[in-house]
């Protein structure tokens, strides 16, 4: 599942005024965006997130400043630095993930594929693991 999460450059416009980054759902993303909401005024040693969801898949995009996204499938684990206002990470369902390491200025902005339902977010890393390795095993049969 890790190597699903990647990074996504968006399509810069601008001119003298200044730039414009333009995302939209099933194009320059995959999914159709259905919540939109933003992490912001959170310390340097802060972790948010540190949850994975059954059914919706994320793209997160620093609009202002900096943070980092550790995700998580259970076996492997990578960190992407979010640093660009026109670039975001893509990740799917089923990975778990821990957003830190946020600058003073940072506004982490989050598309998500699906509406808010607390029932679907795994929020304790050893359930996670479980439910990973039942997953793995029901996907070989």
């Amino acid at each position: 599942m890790i190597e699903k999460c990647k990074l996504i450059e968006f399509p810069q416009k601008g001119d003298d005024r200044g730039h414009l980054v333009i995302v939209e759902g099933n194009r320059d993303i995959p999914f159709e965006i259905k919540r939109v909401f933003y992490i912001y005024g959170s310390d340097r040693d802060v972790i948010r997130g540190r949850h994975a969801n059954y059914n919706t898949e994320f793209v997160l995009i620093n609009v202002a400043g900096t943070s980092k996204v550790k995700v998580d499938d259970g076996t492997n684990q990578k960190i992407f630095s979010l640093d660009r206002p026109h670039t975001g990470i893509f990740l799917p369902k089923m990975v778990w993930k821990d957003m830190y390491d946020f600058s003073e200025d940072s506004v982490l902005l989050v598309l998500a594929s699906e509406h808010y339902d607390a029932e679907e977010y795994i929020r304790d890393y050893e359930q996670y693991l479980k439910v990973v390795e039942t997953w793995k095993e029901e996907s070989m049969e």
